[in-house]
């Protein structure tokens, strides 16, 4: 389980303002949520979503983080043995990862599945296995990966687990803008859906592809009329056929040398 990411606002219009002096960066709090008290940690950074959307009850003692690394370890478990439940009485359901509040009072079950399962079943069964209140949560296979981690194929831990706090629209469009082969193996993150990496020079690729001259287009060259082959963004070059009487000769020029026809 991760530690909840809460948000000092230096707003002194703010519902949190009154706790700007009693509480520092990376502090560890106990605070109230919609699931009961939660372990979190102070972080004055931008934060969204459900992250700031709680009360500072206050300063996490010694007994709060000893009940957090244990409800940590008993929620590791808890996955293994749920996980042969659902397997029997839900199948089309995967397992994702279990979280317990802190008052070890509510268990979440977060789980994915390819739209909407009957777990009624299966609620009953842990409800009277672990005598403690069932949450089922269906997540999304991004959010799976924001909460699970995972290495991306740059080689590095996944934006999402990283530094993410919410997901921008990442379409196909974008990979084509960036001359990406759409293989699933390329444009596709661990979660199996489009690298949110996408995004990020989405908006520099437009703009670029507005300068350069479209494939198959006649342009001027210093050595004359060509037809274009190939663009290049990233090293604003662009591929020629020349256009000659006895010959055919391909070169590359900088954007800034050709002119549209």
């Amino acid at each position: 389980m991760q530690l909840m990411e809460i948000l000092i606002f230096n707003d002194t219009n703010s519902a949190f303002a009154e706790f700007d002096d009693r509480f520092k960066k990376d502090e560890r709090v106990v605070v109230s949520t919609e699931s009961g008290l939660e372990l979190g940690v102070i972080k004055n950074e931008k934060v969204v979503g459900d992250k700031a959307n709680c009360l500072i009850v206050r300063l996490a003692t010694s007994e709060d983080n000893k009940a957090y690394c244990e409800n940590c370890k008993r929620a590791k478990a808890l996955v293994a043995e749920i996980k042969q439940e659902a397997d029997k009485l839900v199948p089309d359901m995967k397992v994702s990862y279990v979280a317990i509040n802190l008052e070890n009072t509510k268990i979440t079950l977060n789980y994915t599945a390819n739209g909407r399962v009957d777990f009624r079943e299966l609620l009953k069964v842990l409800s009277n296995k672990y005598k403690s209140k069932i949450e089922m949560r269906q997540i999304g296979d991004r959010d799976e990966t924001m909460k699970i981690g995972a290495m991306g194929v740059c080689g590095r831990e996944t934006c999402c687990k990283a530094f993410l706090s919410d997901f921008d629209k990442v379409s196909i469009k974008m990979a084509k803008n960036q001359k990406i082969a759409l293989n699933p193996n390329k444009i596709n993150g661990m979660c199996g859906r489009l690298l949110c990496c996408l995004k990020y020079e989405d908006d520099f690729y437009v703009e670029m592809q507005k300068k350069m001259p479209k494939t198959n287009s006649e342009i001027e060259t210093p050595d004359g009329v060509g037809v274009v082959i190939d663009t290049d963004c990233l090293k604003e070059t662009v591929t020629v056929q020349l256009k000659k009487d006895d010959s055919e000769e391909i070169k590359i020029y900088p954007l800034s040398e050709i002119e549209k026809k």
